[in-house]
């Protein structure tokens, strides 16, 4: 029988969920590998001369397609000594990031552009990130690693319409009036757009139409309309109409990001192979509620400055240090890993890998939000970081400074090449001219393209 994901099966899980969160709390951290002040150091050593080579790189990168194909893969070599020192990978790791992470990242970038040269990089890049999660499900679900046309599509949808109705300046009524059409679209309603904004995301959806048809895959499209309700309610999150009021209490917050998380990647999950089984369904949802709840934190400070409720934002703002809460995420995180161990497919390599991902993430969060922790913890969870904390913020600071040299080795990295054709399909659509119609998407304020250590290399290291 086939898995069905009506909202009664979210609210369910979402349940579930809030109990593991629950039991996560008030435990010391998980064992995770340490680092002496030496080791730290020499990452930080072999950091900064993988830096300096991508930035010599990206400064002389030239005009032509050939030249430029070159600087890419110089670029491209220069990862292995990097990773094997910097990040500690070994030679196996580094070839899964170069030889398949990097290939799904440059190819939806390279029909990205041409599909809609209006996207930035930033957009771009979150749409990446959504497919290196979904190339990471494809592997532990026994299936190729490869950007499917349904994925790609789905990944283009966050910059499209998960940012357009995240963002506080645009009006409620925009929000709820693209939200009632994008609803119907996906529902299987045929909409003619109204603008380049709408005719950008119902190309999208036909993408994932054309792959599954509605009557034989009709669990593809719960998971769609899931994820988009689920975005509709954590609407109320945003700005001044919730902001630290009270109106939402914690425990409605956590349930809003685990509705949100867990059916982003479950819809990834099903993308990647729609026929799922109960534990694959439920590890999915689980990872979702992870990377939503690592976001949050990631986010705290900006979160903070337009009023945005989440679970970390409120602590902040009620000045509490959020040292237990990072402990509970740690923990869950823990248990996220544990799940992904008891699946049958993907290697030992892509589970480290992605483990690996997930503790970065909020160690690095951590880093670069100091001033919401106490100093016993900051000293603890710095232990166990390849970096120190002020060597992150440090780099992090200088990499955000420099986001225009990182354009340019983006475009290098973009360039098509003729022994690389796609196979993907390019549904009929025209970005709009100067002086038609422009999509409010497009002014929407960009999210920071490069933000961690990995993040020079952000075609790369997922």
């Amino acid at each position: 029988m086939e898995q069905r994901y009506s909202w009664s099966w979210v609210e369910g899980h979402v349940a579930q969920t809030v109990e593991v969160w629950r039991v996560c709390a008030g435990r010391s951290l998980p064992a995770l590998a340490h680092f002496t002040r030496w080791e730290q150091h020499r990452r930080e050593k072999a950091y900064d001369a993988g830096l300096r080579n991508v930035e010599r790189v990206a400064r002389s990168v030239p005009g032509t397609a050939a030249e430029r194909l070159v600087a890419r893969k110089r670029i491209v070599d220069s990862f292995p000594p990097f990773a094997a020192v910097a990040l500690g990978l070994k030679p196996e790791a580094v070839e899964l990031l170069t030889g398949t992470f990097l290939r799904v990242g440059t190819e939806l970038a390279r029909w990205a552009r041409g599909f809609d040269p209006d996207l930035t990089v930033p957009d771009t890049i979150q749409a990446c990130r959504n497919a290196w999660t979904a190339c990471g499900l494809q592997a532990l679900l026994g299936q190729p690693m490869q950007l499917t046309p349904s994925l790609l599509a789905y990944s283009m949808l966050y910059p499209y319409s998960d940012n357009y109705l995240d963002h506080p300046s645009l009006s409620k009524a925009d929000k709820l009036l693209f939200s009632e059409r994008f609803r119907e679209r996906l529902g299987g309603r045929k909409l003619s757009a109204r603008d380049h904004h709408e005719a950008a995301v119902w190309a999208m959806v036909e993408l994932i139409e054309e792959q599954y048809h509605r009557l034989s895959y009709p669990q593809v499209f719960d998971c769609l309309l899931a994820i988009h309700r689920a975005q509709e309610q954590s609407v109320a999150q945003l700005g001044s109409e919730s902001g630290f009021s009270g109106r939402i209490d914690d425990q409605e917050l956590m349930r809003i990001s685990c509705a949100k998380g867990g059916t982003s990647v479950l819809a990834d999950a099903c993308l990647a192979h729609p026929w799922l089984r109960e534990e694959e369904s439920r590890f999915a949802f689980e990872w979702g509620v992870l990377l939503q709840l690592g976001d949050d934190l990631q986010d705290v400070k900006e979160d903070l400055g337009r009023g945005s409720a989440t679970l970390f934002t409120r602590a902040a703002a009620g000045g509490q240090p959020l040292d237990g809460l990072v402990m509970q995420l740690l923990n869950f995180s823990q248990h996220v890993a544990d799940c992904m161990d008891r699946l049958p497919h993907g290697s030992a390599l892509v589970k480290d890998l992605l483990r690996m991902s997930w503790r970065s993430l909020i160690v690095m969060a951590v880093a670069d939000a100091q001033q919401f922790f106490t100093k016993e913890f900051l000293a603890e969870l710095e232990a166990c970081s390849a970096f120190r904390f002020e060597f992150l913020r440090d780099r992090n600071k200088n990499l955000t400074s420099r986001e225009s040299l990182y354009a340019r080795l983006f475009d290098a990295f973009v360039e098509a090449s003729p022994a690389e054709p796609s196979t993907l399909p390019v549904p009929a659509f025209a970005a709009a001219d100067s002086t038609g119609p422009q999509s409010p998407i497009l002014y929407l304020e960009s999210a920071r393209a490069v933000q961690t250590a990995e993040g020079a290399w952000a075609l790369m290291a997922p």
